[in-house]
């Protein structure tokens, strides 16, 4: 499928959003509930954006970097660690509209077998069960390029993204390629996201932050207007620490 250039691209759907605005609204982001089982998470009647890839493929530092917020979500130096789904509200105070969903990285070798089936099982439930999923945004280490769990998971979303399912691929790292090599990358990534966006990304140099948070606040706002819906406070149970944290 032919994809259009990322200005291009960014031309269409930031018309309708100053990049300060959807900052602004990334920065909003706070800890909503966390768990461990696709049971436990609360029903939300709001857009719901899942951040997923391998471990260090950036995925933690991606989304602090986005909400310009330390420690929202861990990064830890011991890749695998992350064993819940953890939920961040986004909106005014008081008031939610959008959720995004921190899933535990995946493939990494230090996690026993078990473990990775549990957590397989997991994800794979939430991405095709969960009924307030409204985009997928799969971080990606761009020196390795999709790798074989990377396309298993894309096939996997494959039906809910033809049933509209939005998807983003997130190259992070950026800064360690040369403008060629990322050029090379971007090119390559586009051929086999069969449908997806994908932005480079850099945390360090603040590559792409402006054009991926504008592209999600649009997803998440598709007449342009923040559609606003309450969402229940999670329960005190439910409002523990989130479980990937120290």
């Amino acid at each position: 499928m032919t994809h259009a250039s990322p200005d291009t691209t960014a031309g269409n759907t930031h018309s309708l959003i100053d990049s300060k605005l959807a900052m602004g609204w990334m920065h909003t982001a706070r800890f909503f509930t966390t768990a461990a089982q696709l049971n436990q998470l609360p029903p939300i009647n709001v857009p719901e954006i899942a951040f997923v890839g391998r471990s260090n493929a950036g995925k933690s530092t991606a989304i602090n970097t986005l909400t310009q917020q330390k420690q929202l979500a861990f990064a830890s130096k011991k890749p695998g660690r992350t064993q819940h789904i953890n939920l961040f509200a986004l909106g005014r105070q008081g008031v939610t509209d959008a959720i995004l969903a921190d899933l535990p990285g995946y493939g990494y070798a230090a996690v026993s077998r078990e473990d990775k089936q549990r957590w397989q099982r997991v994800m794979l439930n939430y991405l095709m069960e969960r009924e307030s999923l409204t985009a997928v945004v799969l971080l990606c280490d761009p020196r390795l390029g999709l790798t074989e769990l990377d396309e298993a998971l894309l096939e996997a979303i494959r039906p809910r993204v033809e049933a509209g399912l939005k998807f983003l691929i997130v190259l992070t790292k950026a800064d360690k390629l040369t403008r060629a090599e990322q050029a090379k990358i971007l090119s390559i990534t586009k051929l086999n996201a069969g449908g997806g966006e994908v932005r480079l990304f850099s945390a360090l140099k603040k590559q792409g932050v402006d054009d991926v948070a504008q592209l999600l606040w649009h997803w998440c706002h598709p007449e342009g207007l923040p559609q606003a819906a309450p969402v229940a406070e999670a329960t005190p149970a439910n409002n523990a620490p989130a479980q990937n944290q120290p």
